[in-house]
């Protein structure tokens, strides 16, 4: 078996990968950990590729990693490159040069499990891409339309009500210095106006639910948890949920592996919106997804199953 290091690829703050890390050591598997944003001012890389493929060094203040015997990288949050001591055209050339330079060879690694790959994050990021796919997986999904044509979203909203919009993707914005998001939110044929046409939105028809389902996968274990609240959108207010583990229902499993197949993922965490009449509907899957916070929440050994994975025990 390998015994190469793992790679741990996030931001300086993220209690999940906190929590694996902490596992692993405790496992003596060896990890470096760093930030793709702290290139190149604490993280330097020296790569060759040749007949045998890539071999070097990517190295930390407190740590080296040799490429060629990585066991597996965890891609989790990093932040992004930033070169402020550049004028603005000279940084967009360096973090260019970064994203496809960096980033093509921790992409690359011979022999490594990633968990995921970038590459495959990045597709199973499209909404549009993973709501397909979950059909073809054999998923129910809520009739969606994506449009940028105000008509169509009100003949939409009409037909498919009680509707809501969701945004494509999450950016950050600051409101008074506070990060936030567009949430998701109901939407009626009122509220849609003239700037629909300014870009791309999705709407969805509202699933009547009594409950939501967090489905986190890792490898091919399952964890299944129902999340039972009163709201809409139930990230709006952990405080107001309630946790109890469930099992998958029918055909849900082999739903999900074929989902991950599709993308080449072996993590996701999957949101599942539990109908009155017990039906399970596919809302999204996160190829990046949190989970952690459930673990003492439930009991679930979902630190310890990240961990084999990374580790490579567990297929």
């Amino acid at each position: 078996m390998n015994d190469g290091p793992v790679l741990v690829v996030t931001n300086v703050d993220d209690p999940t990968s906190d929590l694996v890390v902490n596992e692993l050591h405790g496992r003596g598997v060896p990890v470096v950990r760093f930030d793709s944003g702290d290139f190149p001012a604490t993280l330097s890389v020296a790569a060759t590729i040749d007949h045998e493929g890539i071999t070097g060094t990517l190295s930390t203040p407190t740590r080296t990693a040799d490429l060629s015997r990585a066991r597996s990288l965890y891609y989790r949050r990093p932040s992004g490159f930033t070169f402020p001591h550049l004028d603005e055209q000279t940084a967009r050339f360096a973090t260019m040069q970064a994203r496809y330079g960096l980033g093509g060879v921790l992409a690359s690694l011979p022999g490594c499990r990633y968990v995921n790959h970038p590459h495959h994050i990045g597709d199973a990021e499209f909404k549009p891409s993973g709501l397909a796919a979950a059909v073809d997986a054999g998923f129910l999904i809520p009739p969606t339309l994506i449009t940028s044509e105000p008509d169509a979203a009100r003949a939409f909203v009409k037909r498919h009500g009680p509707a809501i919009y969701k945004p494509l993707s999450t950016p950050l914005y600051l409101v008074d210095g506070v990060s936030c998001t567009v949430k998701v939110d109901d939407v009626t044929p009122e509220d849609i106006d003239e700037r629909v046409a300014g870009t791309v939105h999705l709407f969805q028809q509202r699933i009547d639910k009594v409950a939501d389902v967090r489905v986190t996968v890792i490898g091919r274990q399952v964890y299944c948890v129902r999340i039972d609240s009163d709201l809409l959108d139930w990230r709006t207010d952990y405080s107001r949920l309630a946790y109890t583990v469930v099992q998958p229902s029918a055909g849900v499993t082999e739903a999900l592996y074929r989902y991950l197949d599709r993308f080449g993922l072996v993590f996701g965490a999957f949101d599942i919106a539990v109908g009155r009449d017990g039906t399970w509907w596919f809302l999204e899957c996160n190829p990046s997804g949190q989970w952690a916070w459930l673990e003492p929440e439930t009991g679930l050994p979902m630190v310890a199953a990240m961990a084999d994975l990374l580790e490579r025990t567990l297929t």
